[in-house]
Parts: C-alpha cells; structure tokens; sequence
C-alpha cells in the first residue's frame, strides 16, 4: 500500500506553521501542551528534504501528529532534551545525516576541522556514537516512553559490525543503545505505522511485524526456538540466522560469511527476515521497506519545508545547507552495488523516482525564494543518470538477488534509457527564472555512455567548466574488488564528453576522483596508477584514502582479507603510514611528497622510477624548499582531465 492511499484512512494532515517547534514556548504558540512524537537528531536543524530527520518529521506532521524537533541537544544530562516536555507516542533518534564517527574522524583517524552540518561549520556539537548517547538520555528522560532509532548511523550498524575508529567488531547498535526498535533504511512507513499502531492502543512490545524494523529478543526462550525452527515462526520463509557475535568477532571468516548472507537480503521483494544472535540476547530484522512508489516520493518532497536553517541560528553559515539550498533531488537508491559505498544498504537497490511534475513544482518554489541566484547547483541523487531507470520486467526484479545491475556488465534486464532524464532536464531549463541548471552527483559513466544524447546535453547544458566522475582506479582486479567499470569504459566515456565539448564549443574538463588503500589494491598497482597519471600529466588535488565504514561490503574485506563472495585472498593496507604512502604516489608532481614517494617506491621495489624525465615518476634527492605561498598548477589541456578533488566522507 502506498503512502498515498494509505494517508486517505489517517486524519487530517495539519496545517504547517512555519518551523516544527523545538521549545516549550513554540510549541504553546501553535496551541500544543503535549507533543505526540519528538525527534532527536545529532545535525542543526535544517528544515529542508535533504535532511533524513527533518524529512521523517515533516511526513509525521503531515499526517496530523504533532511533532517537535531537537537539534544537537546538550548531552551532559538529560534536561535538553526534555525542555518540551513528555511525547505521547513515541522519540525518535538519530544522529543526522552522517555516521557520528565518520563525521568527527578522518581516515587518519584525526579530528576533521569542519563539521558540515553545523552551525558556523564548528567541531564537537554532537557526541561520539550520538545515537547511542542520545538514545540514554531519552531514556532518563522520559522512562518507559518506547525509544526508536533510525537514521544512516542506527541502520548501518544495525547488525554486528566493524569500527574503524575503535578498531573492533562492535555489537548492534539496537543492544548498546537499549531500544525498543529501530527503523534502518528511508524510514517514512515505518516511522508512520509505528505512530498510528501505538496511537490505537498497541503496546511497542507487539510491534514486531513492521517491514524496516528490528527488535531485541532480550531471553534464550524468545530466539532459540526461532533458530532451530524458524518455519514455525516465519509463514512466508525461513529466517537466515547470521553468524553470531561471537563467531564474528573471532573468526575473520565468519564475518565475511556474515556480509554476504547479509546482502543477498536486501531485494525487499524477496528479502527474507534476519536473526543475529549476542550471548544471551539476539535482535530480528523484518525484510525491509518496499519501494516508493513515484506518487509517494511525490508526496515528500510536496510537504511545506522552509528550506532554510531553524532561526534559532541567527543567520549562521551551515555548510551542508550551502550545498543543498538550490538543487532538486530527483531520485532515491542505487543499484550500482560499489562494495565501498553503504548508498545501496541505507537507500535500497531499486531506483524510486520523483514524476517531472514534482520536481518542476520544487523548481517554481525556489525561484520564488528571496535570494535565489537563479542558478540550480544540481538536480540528481545518489546517481544522477539513474532517474526512472528500473528493471524491464517487475517478475525478474522481485526475485533477482544480484547485488548490481551494472557490474561485472550490464544486466540485459536493465532499462537505460536516459530519455526521461534528458527531457526532465530541458523542462527545467526553461522554467522562467532559472539560469543555469548543474548536475553535481555522482554519473554513472558505464550508463551514461549508452546515451549520446545525454552526454552531449550534459556538456552544452550542465557542466560549469568542471565535472567529477568517479573512476577510482585503473587496475582491472582492484577495480572489480570495488565493483567499478574497467578504465576503458572511462577512457571512452572522457572522450564522448570531451568531443560533445568541442561541438557546444566549451572548454570543460572532468574531475577524476581516486582512491588508495580500498581492498585489493598496495603499493605495485599504486604505482601503475601514477605513471597513468603522469601519462596524461593530471594532477590530482585531493585523493581519497579508504575508510572501512559500517555494512560495507569493502569493510569485511578489510576485516577479513578475502572477498566476501569468492573467499579469495586480498591483500588489504592497514597501516596509517602505508596510506600515506600510496596517497603520495598519486602525487607524483607535489615536491611536499617527492621523500613519501621514493619511499613507497622503494616498498613497491620501483626505485628505478626515482628519476628524471619520462621515463621516471619523481626526481631523486631530498625535498627543495618551497617559496612561502607557491603552489603547484594544473596541468594544460592533456585529456582534458587534469585534476582531482574529493572529501574523506565518501559517497
């Protein structure tokens, strides 16, 4: 059932009043003395769609709950978060839009300057493992109020996991935080049902069938009958009962074992139930969240966010909303299945997408807003060329269990066809008041190679001089460790733009961005990397280092040392230095890396690049001291591709 028809049975949805309340006094001026749901999130309080908190909030009020909203709560003790009072229902935590500890650390495990999704940009407005502190202080706060955890932190560390920061397999997040539930993926059918289920009268203890959740079975009696007859509990299939925590956390193999069952189950169509089992406790997941429908997405992104920072902030720069204010999200998920992103396990495999309609409507509402430059910073997703891409046939798609439908090729089954898109694009365009339209997210360049009309309108129309793309490598073996298309496809992709350039008479170049350290990959196919990069004289600014992050399929590579799917041996780089090693091959025309690189030329048994000219990598002898201020250049036209800009936090 969708969103829609499922909101004709609900109440009325009520009015928006400007911004949710986060205070006892805002709350009293929309006539409230009690608030049905309360948020708890670890970002600013942005009221935009682009913030998942605020998204969930937003949807509950539209149908009729009241709902108040408390953004980066003090968390000394608990009398923040209770400044509204008691909710009737339930509060729901998260800690934002990013994993706290990947928000906080680098992959150097330092303390990143900048915390985006805060006010002026300052560090240290949330706690580490927010959901975890957040979820206690609710607990103090409010004792026996049912406590609901979702967010991108809850949902993929919902199951045992690896820390990279603790460096240990840590228990689930369910067991540490002492919920009563918790919603993992896009969270708006879950959040909503589990209202209307408590509303009726339902205990949370009986709240134990509802799709994207998951609950803790607290005693042996409640989970061991389950794993030794899972038939007699589960009518529609057996539950997979995933390796333990104990098994996980001593046998490295296991873990892996414990990935791949985990991602066969995330086709919500054919998905079965989960069970993972602690010592004495265990938790349950449901199969997760059916799609959206595209009237359902519609429905979202219609509801009246203010699209601007709480005023609470007095006008405060939040960098993560600089980068969201004037562009459209047109599509959510990604089938794309890159083992080092987490996209795919929060967002699902299958593309939901907004109608043209929608989107133009969001369109119409930014040109009317004070200050809009008249320019769209971009329309996509996760993957802007995937809108309205879906398989060919909904009976292949219900029981496919492929983990991509791009890699190792493209699945025949796969609908290309960017016409949708392209025509999208060219509405926008001509919407009175718009500018320019940019395309920023991610292309997938596999999928956009099969459509030269989209190519060329990405280069006359959508491209400020600049487009990033994502190759990551260019070792065929590295590169299907990561899941990626060969280098040929992005050779031929670079030269389609490069050409469709030429035709709209632009100079344009793309953005490459690398990785060092992903599973797979040391210091001899590094090396190869950079003298393809010094081939084509590109410079890349900023190289990406690999960070193991929570449910990734990467991440059990790094634990474990094999793929998770073949159990073949892969040579993993754990030492912080090695990294910094590789990261300084890449690096070959920055004297500041010259000594960093002879060294990793030496581990790579490559000193006979430590030369002059052509035919060596970086020049030997020590580092010349570099005049105050200086800084190397690009390169000139060669490929056009000449550098390269990327931030820690992934995709």
């Amino acid at each position: 059932m969708s969103l829609v028809s499922l909101r004709r049975s609900a109440s009325a949805p009520a009015q928006s009043r400007g911004f949710l309340p986060t205070t006892r006094r805002e709350m009293q001026e929309r006539g409230w003395d009690e608030l049905d749901i309360l948020i708890v999130t670890g970002d600013a309080y942005v009221d935009h769609a682009a913030f998942g908190p605020i998204l969930i909030a937003r949807f509950l009020e539209g149908r009729g709950y009241r709902v108040g909203v408390i953004a980066q709560p003090r968390w000394q003790d608990a009398e923040d978060i209770a400044r509204m009072g008691r909710p009737r229902l339930y509060v729901g935590v998260s800690a934002g839009n990013m994993d706290s500890m990947l928000n906080k650390l680098t992959a150097q495990k330092k303390v990143r300057a900048e915390d985006q999704y805060s006010p002026g940009g300052r560090p240290g407005a949330r706690p580490n493992r927010a959901t975890l502190v957040y979820a206690n202080l609710c607990r103090q706060a409010f004792p026996g109020l049912p406590v609901v955890l979702g967010g991108i932190e809850a949902s993929l560390r919902r199951i045992a996991h690896y820390d990279y920061w603790a460096d240990q397999i840590r228990r689930s997040i369910l067991l540490d935080a002492k919920a009563d539930l918790l919603v993992f993926g896009m969270g708006e059918r879950a959040a909503w049902e589990i209202a209307q289920r408590l509303d009726a009268g339902e205990a949370i203890s009986a709240l134990t069938d509802i799709r994207g959740t998951g609950y803790r079975l607290g005693k042996p009696s409640q989970w061991q009958p389950m794993v030794e007859d899972s038939s007699r509990y589960v009518p529609d299939g057996k539950v997979v009962v995933l390796p333990s925590y104990a098994e996980v956390s001593r046998d490295k193999l296991a873990f892996a074992r414990m990935t791949r069952q985990f991602q066969v189950e995330t086709n919500p169509h054919n998905a079965r139930p989960l069970l993972q089992v602690f010592d004495r406790e265990a938790v349950y997941f449901n199969p997760p969240a059916l799609p959206l429908a595209t009237e359902d997405m519609d429905a979202l992104y219609d509801l009246p966010f203010q699209r601007l920072p709480h005023p609470s902030y007095g006008g405060e720069r939040i960098p993560a909303f600089d980068t969201v204010k004037e562009s459209v999200v047109t599509m959510r998920g990604c089938f794309g299945g890159c083992t080092f992103c987490s996209i795919t396990e929060h967002e699902g495999r299958i593309i939901q997408s907004r109608s043209a309609e929608s989107v133009l409507r969001e369109v119409r509402a930014l040109t009317r807003m004070q200050g809009f430059s008249g320019v769209l910073s971009d329309v996509g997703g996760p993957t802007a060329n995937m809108y309205q891409l879906a398989c060919k046939d909904p009976k292949i798609e219900a029981a496919c269990r492929r983990l991509s439908c791009v890699h190792p090729k493209v699945c025949e089954n796969l609908g290309t066809d960017h016409g949708p898109l392209v025509d999208l694009l060219s509405r926008v365009r001509e919407e009175p008041g718009v500018r320019r339209v940019f395309i920023a997210s991610g292309i997938r360049y596999d999928l956009a190679e099969r459509s030269p009309e989209f190519i060329a309108d990405l280069a006359t129309h959508h491209t400020g001089g600049q487009l990033s793309v994502a190759p990551e490598h260019t070792d065929p073996e590295v590169l299907a460790a990561m899941k990626k298309p060969t280098i040929n496809s992005y050779e031929r992709f670079a030269s389609s733009f490069c050409e469709a350039s030429e035709r709209a008479g632009k100079e344009q170049y793309l953005i490459p961005y690398f990785v060092v350290g992903h599973p797979g990959s040391g210091f001899a196919d590094t090396v190869e990397l950079a003298l393809w990069l010094k081939a084509r004289n590109m410079r890349p600014r900023q190289i990406q280092e690999f960070i193991p992050t929570p449910m990734a399929v990467a991440t059990a590579m790094y634990v474990s040392g094999v793929d998770p799917f073949t159990e073949k041996p892969l040579q993993v780089v754990r030492e912080l230095r090695d990294k910094r090693l590789l990261k300084a091959l890449l690096f070959w025309w920055d004297e500041e890396k010259w000594p960093l690189a002879r060294e990793a030329l030496g581990r790579a048994g490559r000193t006979d690049l430590i030369r002059r000219g052509a035919q060596g990598l970086v020049p030997p002898g020590k580092k010349r001291e570099r005049k105050p201020g200086r800084r190397a250049q690009g390169a000139g036209k060669a490929g056009r591709v000449v550098s390269s800009r990327r931030g820690e936090h992934g995709r």
